[in-house]
């Protein structure tokens, strides 16, 4: 399996892929080296199309962005939202920039490494197919970082694989102290909103 956690080394090889979401068909530039180079990626198809985006919202997350897909959509659908997309591959980020780009949108769509974010930015929804195989630590520890910064009322929606240990997830983050709900599930995949539990 290519490690696409980290920026990888080799040639570059971009290449153009179609994809089809939300009944559009869109382009993509993508690369060796950066998850799911060949096409949209089955679990984040499934969390597109199994929800919503808000379109009032001010700023929103695209956590392990990737090539762009999930902060290209958002920023396309909130034309009020600034979309930042968190990675910790450069390549990715390049070219989840350039795909911001060529869909119009690099105004509102701020690609960075996670230690370049603001501490203090706050968000209204965080989007997230979140990188399960860097482990149950780093994956908490991720979660643990991003979910405080939702903004009062605000919703994460994640998408992981049942057999990549969607329920045990569910599970932790309920004893972490959030409301966790499956909104929906597909072709192997939950999703989930999530919310952090009001103090009674």
């Amino acid at each position: 399996m290519s490690h696409y956690f980290h920026t990888p080394t080799g040639e570059e090889h971009r290449r153009r892929v179609g994809v089809r979401f939300w009944d559009t068909d869109w382009e993509f530039t993508t690369a060796d080296g950066v998850f799911s180079a060949d096409g949209l990626d089955l679990g984040t198809s499934v969390l597109l199309r199994e929800s919503t985006p808000p379109a009032t919202a001010s700023r929103l997350l695209d956590l392990g962005c990737g090539y762009g897909v999930l902060a290209v959509a958002l920023a396309t659908a909130c034309p009020d939202a600034v979309v930042d997309a968190v990675d910790t591959n450069e390549r990715a980020l390049a070219l989840c920039a350039a795909n911001a780009a060529s869909h119009r949108v690099a105004d509102r769509v701020h690609p960075f490494l996670p230690e370049q974010a603001d501490p203090a930015s706050r968000y209204d929804e965080i989007w997230s197919n979140p990188p399960i195989r860097i482990g149950k630590a780093a994956l908490h520890e991720l979660l643990l970082t991003w979910l405080p910064r939702l903004a009062p009322g605000g919703v994460a929606r994640l998408v992981v694989g049942r057999n990549l240990g969607a329920d045990s997830l569910q599970t932790w983050l309920v004893e972490a102290g959030y409301r966790c709900e499956r909104v929906a599930s597909a072709k192997g995949f939950r999703v989930f909103s999530v919310r952090a539990e009001l103090p009674d």
